[in-house]
Order: C-alpha cells, then sequence, then structure tokens
C-alpha cells in the first residue's frame, strides 16, 4: 500500500549484507533461488509471514510479536500440508540469528515464506499437497514507516473477498493474494492508495494487506473472522491497546459500506502498513477529512510499544543482541 510516503530509509544508511536463511543454511540473498518448476510457483502452495523488527530506544534491534507471526506460519502450513520441520521457537532463533548477521542499524521487514518445492519420486505430475517436498525460506530488508500518517484515499473494490468455502482465507496463502492485488491494481489505476474489499455477502471483509476499523460513537468496530478475514497481529494489538490504554472498547461485528462512510474515523492497521488513517472513501470524506483522535492515539501507542518506549508490553518484543565476534 503507497501514498505519499514517509520512511526512516534515507541515502545516509549504511548497506546492509543481503543474507537469507534458505533450504537449511545462511547464503547470500543471490544464492537463495528457486527452480522454475518449484510447485509453489506453479500453483501458489505456499504460505508466509511478514514481520517487523525496530531500533529500539538503546540503538538496538527487536522483533516485534515474531512468535505470534511464527504460530500463525505454522497454522497456514497445517492448511496446505507443509511441514516446516522447525517451532515457534527454533524459528524466531533462525530470525534472530539472520539479522545478527545481515547487522542492520535501521527498521527491518522479515519475510518467511514456507511452500511446496518439487515432487517426490514416483508422485505423477498436477496439482496435490502430498507426493511434494517442502521448504523454508526467511528474508529480510531494511523498511521504514512507508505509509502517509496524514491519512489514505481508498476506494471500495470491485473485486470481492473469497469466502473461506472456497480458500482458506484465515491462513496466509501466497495464491490468495493475488486477489488482494488485483483490488488494489484497480483501486491506484482510479487514483486512490489501497481497496477496501466486501466479502461475499456485501459486508467488510479486509483492505488489500490489512484490517479495518471503524471508530463509531466512541467506540472501536472491526468485522469479526466470520467476515473472511485474515486475523492481523497488528488487529490483536490494536485491540488490547485500546482496551488497555485509552479504555476504548472494540466491537466484532459487521460493517457495511455505509457504516464506513458514515463513520467518525476509520484507519487500517497491518504489519507493513502499521496503523494508517483512512481519510477517503470513494471521493467522500471520513469525518472531518483528517486523521481522528483515537486514530491519532493509536498511532502513537503503538510506536512508543514497538520501539519499547512502554515497558508493560515488553514481552512483545524479542531483542536481536549482536553478531558473535
Amino acid at each position: 500500500m503507497t501514498s505519499a510516503v514517509t520512511t526512516s530509509t534515507d541515502q545516509a544508511t549504511p548497506a546492509i549484507a543481503a543474507l537469507a536463511y534458505h533450504d537449511g543454511e545462511f547464503v547470500t540473498l543471490a544464492e537463495a533461488t528457486v527452480p522454475v518448476t518449484t510447485q509453489a510457483l506453479q500453483y501458489g502452495t505456499g504460505v508466509f509471514e511478514g514481520i517487523r523488527a525496530y531500533v529500539q530506544e538503546d540503538g538496538g534491534l527487536a522483533v516485534f510479536r515474531g512468535h505470534d507471526h511464527y504460530r500463525r506460519l505454522l497454522r497456514s502450513s497445517r492448511t496446505l500440508r507443509i511441514e516446516v520441520g522447525r517451532d515457534v521457537e527454533e524459528l524466531s532463533e533462525l530470525t534472530a540469528e539472520l539479522l545478527r548477521r545481515i547487522g542492520p542499524t535501521s527498521d527491518m521487514y522479515i519475510r518467511p515464506l514456507a511452500f511446496k518445492k518439487s515432487l517426490l519420486p514416483g508422485t505423477p505430475p498436477g496439482v496435490q499437497l502430498t507426493g511434494v517436498s517442502d521448504a523454508l525460506t526467511i528474508n529480510a530488508f531494511r523498511m521504514g514507516s512507508y505509509t502517509d500518517r496524514g491519512g489514505i484515499r481508498v476506494a471500495i473494490s470491485s473485486w470481492r473477498r473469497p469466502e473461506s468455502g472456497v480458500l482458506p482465507v484465515r491462513a496466509k496463502v501466497t495464491g490468495g493474494y493475488v486477489n488482494n492485488a488485483l483490488a488494489v491494481d484497480e483501486a491506484r489505476a482510479a487514483g486512490y492508495d489501497d481497496a477496501i474489499l466486501l466479502n461475499s455477502r456485501g459486508q467488510v471483509a479486509e483492505a488489500s494487506t490489512s484490517n479495518v476499523f471503524a471508530v463509531i460513537r466512541g467506540r472501536l468496530v472491526t468485522p469479526p473472522v466470520t467476515a473472511d478475514l485474515l486475523e492481523g497481529i497488528t488487529r490483536d494489538t490494536v485491540v488490547t491497546l485500546a482496551t488497555e490504554l485509552l479504555d476504548v472498547g472494540t466491537d466484532f461485528h459487521d460493517l457495511g459500506r455505509e457504516d464506513l462512510c458514515n463513520a467518525d474515523e476509520v484507519f487500517l492497521t497491518g504489519t507493513g502498513a502499521e496503523i494508517v488513517p483512512v481519510t477517503e472513501i470513494g471521493g467522500r470524506p471520513v469525518g472531518d477529512g483528517a486523521p481522528g483522535p483515537l486514530t491519532t492515539a493509536l498511532m502513537t501507542a503503538y510506536h512508543d510499544v514497538v520501539r519499547g518506549k512502554d515497558q508493560r508490553y515488553r514481552h512483545w518484543l524479542q531483542t536481536v543482541g549482536s553478531a558473535t565476534p
């Protein structure tokens, strides 16, 4: 999701090592390749996560809610019969080791990918989940905030979010993101920054890579999991911070297009997008067309938490540490 961009990455930031964890070893990013016959490439049979690591007040780096992301990766993997071969703790430590070897001094984005690789001996060609080998790769790259904290403009997409009976929407399956790509491409072609997809019942599901929140009569409202959405880690973070820090409750119920248009505030949440205000939907301003007070308060709270400024949420942070000499 792009708009007028603000980012912590600039030309003065020193270069970092281009490394990845791939097929059981740490290699250069150029070596982390797959054959064109890879099953996940052919059929979209892979699952992934997006995880952020933030520079802390002391200058160190910490992964935010990495364990929760890896728990979801393993759940998604089971859906596609992918054997990752590592548990949550091992995956978290692999990620920390990768970051230590890269040696970043700025915020990072981590992309684990578990996927179907190649047919096992005796398995006939075709679309299938058994008789196919599994693989895991993790790469990381520098990424600061890339959305406009002053707000973005979104469209209601003509593309609909698939039902859970059509696609396992509660798993981060690579092939399913064709739907998201079509929606955001349509929105950007019309001059918008992102798209909100409705489900087959005409209710709000999610944005292209984010969950949707509305502020209605002083409370947060976000669609329930039955609306065919991915349960975001940032979504859960926002619900927790709103309750514990701002004394604001969250209602989980269906949202229609008209609910968004009449809401006092609307914002999106996602690991990549973080928390981003929506100031216009389909050419109509949200509220007074500027980020609202609750959205702004949540953005401030969120950034304090991910940078370790609020000690009450240190359990969400995994310190990376320095590379071994």
